[in-house]
């Protein structure tokens, strides 16, 4: 099952734009990671450069293709990323890219609606924290990696264990 988790823009300057959201709009940090920043009610900023990076060769282009569109993002999240992956891929939707591993470790897939805007499939972070606990990796590791905080992580290797 896919969840909706929010719209993303990306920006110029996150300082600006912060600036505008928060100070005038009265929006509230949810997390803060440097060149990504969430708000409650799951809207993000994402720092352009860093942004079009992501979208590997697609981002590079000086100009997206005519009807595409690289400012932005509709973002879902599921744990079951490879199957949705593969539904996906049985459709024959245009992929940006397959699904692969982000630094932050989520692991996400990139593909345009059919109006050419980008929407981003990727595992929940709390799949990303179980994994890289199945893995070997401390909580404090797991946090370091994915900018999670530590009491996020604690608790999801927690209630995975309660679970076990």
């Amino acid at each position: 099952m896919l969840k909706y988790s929010g719209a993303l823009i990306a920006v110029q300057d996150i300082a600006v734009s912060r600036k505008f959201y928060e100070g005038l709009l009265g929006q509230k940090v949810k997390f803060d990671f440097g060149q990504d920043v969430a708000f409650e009610g799951d809207f993000s900023l994402h720092l352009r450069s860093h942004f079009q990076t992501l979208l590997g060769d697609a981002g590079r282009n000086p100009a997206p293709a005519p009807g595409r569109k690289h400012e932005g993002e509709l973002f879902f999240e599921t744990d079951e990323v490879d199957a949705v992956y593969q539904r996906l891929s049985e459709a024959q939707v245009e992929f940006i890219h397959a699904v692969r591993e982000q630094p932050w470790g989520q692991r996400v897939m990139r593909l345009y609606d059919p109006d050419g805007f980008i929407v981003e499939i990727g595992e929940t972070m709390e799949s990303v924290v179980r994994r890289f606990h199945a893995q070997g990796m401390s909580a404090q590791q797991i946090s370091a990696k994915s900018s999670m905080p530590l009491d996020f992580v604690e608790r999801v290797i927690r209630e995975t264990l309660a679970g076990d």
